[in-house]
């Protein structure tokens, strides 16, 4: 989870919708094996879900993140966005405990 800025919120929403994601960041999405991804929104705070397919998470990520498109994404919707209290070092996107399942 992470939260909006106030003055970030509806340029973040906007850019969210189909037509204005960035050409590459989806398909690179799928490719690190990340499967039914969300983003779901209240009060300001974003809480991402995504099912995770692969064997090699870290490595995922890390292409992920040396992706040009993914970059480039990256710096132009991070500024809209700000760590909730109390996240852990080094962390951007809080990750979250599951605490309870069910399948």
């Amino acid at each position: 989870m992470i939260t909006l800025k106030p003055e970030g919120a509806s340029e973040y929403i906007r850019l969210h919708k189909p037509e204005n994601i960035m050409q590459g960041v989806n398909d690179m999405i799928k490719k690190c094996n990340i499967s039914n991804y969300s983003i779901y929104l209240i009060d300001n705070v974003l809480f991402a879900y995504f099912e995770y397919i692969g064997s090699d998470f870290n490595a995922d990520m890390q292409k992920m993140a040396a992706d040009p498109a993914t970059q480039k994404w990256w710096d132009t919707v991070k500024p809209l966005m700000q760590p909730v209290k109390n996240i852990k070092e080094g962390e951007f996107w809080a990750n979250m405990e599951e605490i309870y399942h069910l399948s």
